[in-house]
């Protein structure tokens, strides 16, 4: 799981009620006289009971919810050491790594959800000292935090045990590309990319290579992110697809203009490398290694791979050398042949339909309206909001979700 908890929380994970409240009592000790600091009468503005109500519906939540998880992941936990010491661990290499790797995924979210529990228990804590008026307003807004994270991270508990495909636990790397040449499409495609860098931020994920392809105008045509968090694949390999945006025409109102960038999400295989043999005389380099050395060697180009029998190609810019591109573009190419034969159905990639390769680059995943009536319709759930700006600020978890939900 890829949620994030700190080092002191977790060390506090396995505390239990009465020592919980020991601590507390120490802690409100110290408070002023009138058991109130400079924070209280501001939270009792916003409205104190009401994040009271809330406080006490995420501990309800976590209490029904959190104990059950932690129940089922220690079983978990449980048979994988079972497994482990079972087995000799040199007889299996790629086995074995593969039930270290879900020992550890186990042992990790075990110890997320004891820390979940100690915070509601905490925040329930609070909450209730707060009705004899002896917790002050920091005390109190680390109590609703605390309830807000256990919901967070329930939230994505229960999302993450829907994603069972055979690369949704991998991280992704997302490509968007202008459709069309002209500088109104390569802005717009900008704005698509910036949208998932400003949803990975907000996500708090581990953000690794970014590289941009310019155009000859000057502006990026092309722009690639590696999110290296676990689950990222699953989260957003719905994304793929055509991303079109409607305007209307500054001459006539009546008439709309669109735009479209393709995103393509492929999976980033973390710990392992990708399974899958290119025959030479299938691939086709450019630059190819001899064409690079009459370059200027300071300027290490983009390199780009394609797979000659199925057209599908590769690229990466954001190496320091043209060896390390080269392999990067041709480990994206991998994984996006793996990805097309799982989707297509076919087992060797010199027997694929191009066109079907084509249909499934250009279908349309969401649609952009701009202009008085500002719209945004995901065309794989149906899913319309009407905050535009909201979204291409990175607010795109109702679609994640929407998508992840719909296909189970």
């Amino acid at each position: 799981m890829a949620a994030a908890a700190s080092p002191a929380a977790c060390a506090r994970a396995s505390a239990s009620g009465p020592r919980a409240g020991a601590r507390l009592a120490v802690r409100t000790a110290a408070l002023p006289a009138d058991g109130r600091g400079d924070g209280a009468a501001s939270y009792k503005e916003l409205g104190l009971y009401s994040l009271k109500k809330r406080i006490e519906d995420a501990v309800v939540r976590v209490e029904t919810t959190a104990s059950s998880a932690l129940e089922l992941e220690e079983a978990r936990r449980i048979k994988q050491e079972e497994v482990l010491r079972k087995r000799n661990l040199w007889d299996n290499p790629a086995k074995s790594h593969e039930t270290l790797s879900a020992l550890a995924d186990a042992i990790r979210v075990v110890d997320h959800l004891k820390d979940l529990c100690f915070k509601a228990e905490e925040a329930k804590l609070i909450s209730q000292l707060s009705e004899m008026d002896v917790i002050n307003g920091e005390l109190f807004k680390q109590a609703y935090k605390s309830s807000v994270d256990a919901s967070e991270y329930l939230d994505r508990y229960q999302m993450y045990k829907l994603l069972k495909g055979p690369y949704d636990k991998e991280g992704a790397c997302i490509i968007v590309t202008a459709v069309s040449d002209g500088v109104a499409s390569e802005l717009w495609a900008a704005k698509v990319f910036g949208m998932y860098t400003s949803w990975a931020r907000k996500q708090g994920c581990k953000v690794g290579l970014i590289e941009k392809i310019s155009s000859m105008s000057g502006h990026v045509w092309s722009s690639a992110m590696e999110i290296e968090s676990e689950y990222m694949f699953g989260l957003l390999s719905g994304e793929k697809g055509m991303h079109r945006m409607t305007h209307s025409s500054l001459e006539n109102s009546d008439k709309y203009q669109a735009l479209s960038a393709r995103v393509d999400v492929i999976p980033l295989f973390l710990d392992r490398p990708v399974n899958l043999h290119l025959d030479d005389n299938g691939i086709e380099i450019v630059p190819s290694p001899s064409e690079y050395k009459k370059r200027d060697s300071r300027n290490c180009a983009a390199v780009r791979v394609l797979h000659k029998p199925s057209g599908v190609t590769a690229e990466s810019s954001g190496e320091r050398s043209y060896f390390a591109n080269k392999l990067k573009a041709t480990s994206r190419l991998k994984a996006k042949l793996l990805l097309i034969a799982r989707e297509l159905g076919v087992s060797d990639m010199k027997t694929v339909n191009k066109q079907a390769i084509e249909d499934r680059c250009n279908r349309e995943t969401r649609r952009y309206t701009f202009g008085p009536q500002k719209l945004v319709h995901d065309l794989n759930t149906g899913i319309q909001l009407s905050d535009l700006n909201l979204v291409l600020e990175g607010e795109i978890e109702p679609f994640i979700r929407g998508r992840i939900i719909a296909r189970q």
